[in-house]
């Protein structure tokens, strides 16, 4: 084993307590890696590298995996119409998977014996971390100092303080991380069961007023223009009706959920795009695909969003279920009609060449151009069948 140690670093409290600790105590060579998923500027990455070669590193790096996050995940993401519990667009669990195998791919490059993240042992992301490199890192030595030792905020900093980093050592009232596919919210409030997070927790504040109106075009699934506009990819679609409908208030929310490690716990989140785009996206499937399709879609797409959140990217049945959700969105082609409000969007109808909701065949409730009313009568004789014969048998039963 050599003495590298490629160590996932976000520039805050816990993974600058891991640079000096694993460097000064375990006297390892620290290999800082950053990893951009679309929530870091370019005037961040430069403060945090920055504050990365204060620590004495022996190099750092950023990547920005903005791309392959879409490409591998969100994608997958907006054709499943993932929310988990119906609410969270699962924006920091499914970044967090993406993190980690751009950090494994950091070791292999670097040849490095062990890999390490500041992650408490309280929360979900030891277990997302741990897995992926468990996974494609073996031999590799994952080391945790923040959970190992079992660290307080107050003892993070006292130690920073003794081997003299200079830092910003008051915490943020509030908690922020935010990337492509939005951006969580932490904070006293969401500590507990009752309260809700005032107006100033939210990052983004409140700036537009009146109504707003938009197109979103969508290309085999996915938003490939925003009011007429045409993008090169959907990332940048993405970001371009982000930076529209957030500054509305819209997508807001507290998430509610089940934790990996059989806790409850809840997160603040503001995601204007992925709840619209999810939202305009469902919309244009019920038009366009089958009662089965959507019926498969649901259950597969429930359970892959589910094992996603608990860390469980790499399971090749996901693999096999991309596939099937890639194959469902070949006539998810169209545009859809979304109207922008102060804390409050309305998707309001859609157009499309796959529009199954045809008049040519007839008007739901009104009339129809297809069957005659004996071939209703005859269908619905034939298809309650086995129900009039069941209860004809047991007439007796209560």
């Amino acid at each position: 084993m050599n003495n590298k140690v490629v160590l996932a670093y976000s520039g805050g409290l816990d993974t600058t307590y891991c640079a000096i600790y694993l460097n000064k105590i375990r006297n390892l060579e620290i290999h800082a890696l950053t990893v951009n998923t679309g929530g870091f500027s370019q005037e961040e990455i430069g403060q945090i590298e920055t504050r990365a070669k204060k620590l004495g590193v022996k190099s750092f790096k950023c990547v920005d995996v903005t791309k392959e996050y879409y490409e591998s995940c969100i994608k997958y993401l907006i054709f499943g119409n993932v929310l988990k519990n119906a609410v969270y667009p699962l924006s920091v669990s499914a970044e967090r998977m993406v993190q980690a195998i751009a950090v494994a791919k950091h070791v292999q490059e670097t040849g490095a014996s062990h890999v390490a993240h500041g992650s408490t042992g309280a929360g979900n992301d030891q277990v997302r971390f741990d897995m992926v490199f468990q996974s494609l890192l073996p031999g590799v030595e994952i080391l945790t100092p923040i959970r190992d030792l079992r660290l307080s905020r107050e003892e993070e900093i006292s130690f920073l303080k003794e081997h003299g980093v200079e830092m910003n050592f008051e915490k943020a009232k509030y908690s922020i991380n935010k990337g492509l596919w939005g951006t969580s919210v932490g904070g006293r409030e969401t500590l507990t069961s009752k309260d809700y997070l005032p107006e100033e927790a939210w990052p983004t504040p409140v700036t537009e007023s009146g109504t707003r109106e938009l197109a979103l075009g969508f290309e085999k699934g996915e938003l490939v223009s925003v009011d007429g506009r045409s993008f090169a990819n959907p990332v940048e679609a993405i970001q371009h009706l982000q930076a529209i409908a957030q500054p509305y208030g819209v997508g807001r929310d507290i998430h509610v959920g089940d934790t990996i490690i059989g806790i409850k716990g809840r997160v603040g989140f503001e995601a204007a795009a992925p709840l619209i785009i999810i939202k305009a996206h469902h919309l244009l499937e019920k038009h366009v695909l089958t009662k089965w399709q959507l019926y498969w879609k649901d259950q597969l797409s429930t359970w892959y969003g589910n094992w996603l959140h608990e860390g469980q990217m790499l399971d090749p049945t996901m693999r096999n279920i991309e596939k099937f959700l890639s194959d469902t969105q070949s006539t998810v082609t169209g545009k859809v009609f979304v109207k922008l409000q102060p804390y409050r969007y309305t998707v309001t109808g859609i157009e499309s060449k796959h529009d199954l909701m045809s008049s040519k065949f007839g008007s739901y409730g009104e009339m129809n151009k297809g069957w005659s009313g004996d071939d209703v009568k005859g269908f619905a004789k034939i298809f309650g069948n086995q129900s009039a014969i069941y209860h004809k048998i047991n007439e007796e039963l209560p």
